[in-house]
């Protein structure tokens, strides 16, 4: 740290200028939708749209790369992302702008230790929107472009670092994925019998009760939803081991597969996912938590642009049933490849998330200067 001690010091003794992005950017222009018929399909160009995931591909380009993002609306709403390369800049994420006295990628640095100051500034009523005059707010430290320059070769050690797992991790998935397929794929003349899911799943639906976020009391027992917890609250319907499916909203994954949760020990559930417990000796709640994740459930769905997956249509699903050894021996195989890939306190995902919370720390002791006196 002392080359970095050494130019403020040097460049900026008494301590460094604080601006909005409104004084240091002036305004943010509106990017521009595309329809999906735009979409091409041979594109190289990213479409980006209320997250940080493409929405899809373009042959131009409306945004330079080397940008700053922080998406609009959705549920991603305040998220702050990045972008190397020139990218389609829709009405969903706003690019900022680049100026003279920042560099882009300091930007970038000092945009996401803020992140929760533009979360925080997100209209919640409907769909989730936030204001561009929300992120024109923002004040941050404006120090000379040297010492910037410093602090982004140093954080962007960590950031490449991080890529280099995530590269190491997606590929770990795959390969999870390709043996889950091939485990989990069971001939119609392989003489195992399919049922369905009714069948040898029990249901607690019934006894599910969502609660307002106005109304929780803060406390250590999970809050699940659809997509999997979303708070902590101060008492619990569940006491077990459950598989939780979601029902409306977010019901399947972009392969088709349902949305699920691994739930374990005492929990409160919403009515936006199903309870599924053991109901039959035949069948293990793990091997079908596995199994589900390989398949297809989107004829099952309805409702169009309010997807629900209904009880009775769940409890139609096929799943078959091979012997308990044989669903052991797969569950055996599988959570080890599971916890390898998911697990936050083991492998990859452990080191993962201890590169992130050392960026972070380095960031956030990086970007803290004492502001100069005017």
């Amino acid at each position: 740290m002392s080359r970095i001690e050494d130019l403020i010091a040097e460049l900026c003794p008494r301590g460094v200028s604080f601006r909005t992005l409104g004084e240091l950017l002036g305004t943010i222009p509106r990017g521009k939708r595309l329809t999906k018929s735009a979409l091409a399909a041979d594109g190289s160009i990213p479409v980006f749209h209320g997250g940080l995931e493409p929405i899809g591909f373009h042959d131009e380009a409306n945004t330079a790369g080397m940008t700053v993002m922080v998406i609009n609306t959705g549920a991603s709403s305040g998220t702050v992302g990045w972008s190397e390369t020139a990218f389609w800049c829709s009405d969903g994420c706003f690019a900022l702008p680049h100026s003279e006295a920042l560099l882009a990628k300091y930007l970038y640095h000092v945009a996401s230790q803020n992140q929760k100051f533009f979360e925080g500034r997100v209209r919640r009523a409907g769909i989730p929107t936030l204001a561009a005059d929300s992120v024109l707010a923002l004040r941050i430290p404006v120090p000379p472009l040297e010492v910037q320059a410093e602090i982004v070769r140093i954080l962007d050690q960590f950031t490449e670092l991080e890529a280099e797992l995530e590269a190491e991790l997606e590929a770990r998935r795959r390969q999870y994925a390709f043996y889950r397929d091939q485990l989990l794929t069971f001939p119609e003349a392989g003489g195992v019998r399919r049922v369905p899911m009714g069948e040898v799943v029990g249901n607690l639906d019934s006894q599910r009760r969502p609660v307002t976020r106005s109304d929780r009391q803060a406390g250590e027992y999970p809050y699940y939803g659809a997509n999997g917890v979303q708070d902590f609250v101060e008492d619990y319907i569940f006491d077990g081991t459950f598989l939780l499916m979601g029902e409306d909203g977010s019901v399947v994954q972009k392969d088709g597969s349902p949305v699920l949760n691994w739930a374990t020990g005492k929990i409160w559930v919403n009515n936006h996912a199903h309870v599924l417990t053991e109901k039959s000796a035949d069948v293990r709640l793990r091997f079908l938590f596995h199994y589900l994740q390989t398949i297809d459930i989107s004829s099952y769905v309805t409702g169009g642009t309010q997807p629900k997956l209904n009880q009775g249509n769940m409890n139609r699903i096929e799943v078959p049933v091979p012997s308990l050894i044989e669903q052991d021996r797969i569950v055996g195989v599988l959570d080890q490849f599971d916890a390898l890939v998911n697990d936050l306190s083991v492998g990859l995902p452990a080191e993962l998330k201890a590169r992130r919370q050392q960026y972070a720390y380095y960031r956030d002791k990086l970007l803290t200067f004492e502001e100069a006196v005017a």
